[in-house]
């Protein structure tokens, strides 16, 4: 008799070198469990860009790739209009070379916006950061301000995410807001064009909490919309058993035959059904 142990019965050849085995963590499960720990290492306070629309809320960060110095758009307070503002120059005191487009940050107050959204639409409002918070709006010229306190339709941008995770932004009136050169070279931020191209693609920064709240919502709704609806029989009672003042009377019996009708698709039935044997 042998030792008792049990041996492979793979056919092994001399010299086959044995293989290690590999943990994989690329299943789906894995990988989102893997980009969550990631996220919640982050920092909440950090600029990250967003993936999905429903991500763009809280302090917002919007730049433009314009060469040979990217803009962003500040608000000022004392005249209240938007500013394009040339990031570059703020280095010109400094020799050290700047910093790449996508790890640029806000260095002022003037260039943080707060996007605000009504719960469940696709469109958002942008207001100043700074000064009294006016909303960025666009009427049916195309002609951009930033000097109300109140929002309305005009003041209603849709954001819609490029492939490449650049920003475009559609006013009420089916136009994108960018930047346009005018007369004499100058810059002008406009929003009165059909199509985006270069100058309506903006990437926009958010802070990394705001965009962890947004996936936990988008979760939760989720897990929601998944699960079988509860019943609340002493909810139920008050719609259809109450009487005499909202006296409610919920009997500990028959909660196996409320399933059964729940399944059945004839619910309020069986509870009108009860009320009356409960009367008697």
């Amino acid at each position: 008799m042998g030792d008792g142990k049990i041996r492979s019965t793979k056919l092994k050849f001399k010299g086959d070198k044995q293989k290690k085995k590999r943990r994989r963590e690329d299943t789906e499960e894995g990988s989102s469990d893997n980009k969550r720990r990631k996220e919640d290492n982050v920092d909440p306070d950090t600029w990250v860009f967003p993936e999905n629309p429903n991500e763009i809320r809280g302090p917002t960060f919007i730049i433009h790739p314009s060469d040979p110095s990217p803009i962003s758009l500040n608000f000022s307070s004392t005249t209240n209009r938007v500013v394009l503002h040339f990031i570059d120059k703020e280095k010109s005191e400094d020799d050290s070379e700047p910093q790449s487009l996508l790890e640029r940050t806000p260095t002022d107050i003037s260039q943080v916006w707060v996007t605000t959204r009504v719960a469940g639409s696709p469109t958002i409002n942008i207001r100043s950061g700074s000064g009294e918070g006016k909303f960025l709006s666009a009427n049916t010229l195309g002609i951009v301000s930033c000097d109300r306190d109140a929002r309305g339709p005009q003041e209603e941008w849709t954001p819609v995410i490029m492939p490449d995770g650049m920003t475009a932004l559609m006013n009420s009136y089916e136009k994108y807001l960018g930047i346009d050169e005018v007369a004499g070279g100058s810059l002008q931020l406009r929003a009165d064009s059909d199509e985006v191209g270069f100058k309506e693609r903006f990437w926009l920064k958010i802070q990394s909490k705001y965009k962890k709240e947004a996936n936990e919502e988008e979760k939760t709704k989720k897990e929601g919309m998944a699960g079988p609806p509860k019943i609340d029989e002493s909810a139920s009672n008050h719609v259809y058993q109450a009487w005499g003042a909202g006296r409610s009377v919920v009997s500990s019996h028959d909660k196996k035959e409320l399933k059964r009708a729940r399944k059945e698709g004839r619910l309020a039935e069986a509870l009108l059904d009860r009320r009356a044997k409960l009367k008697r």
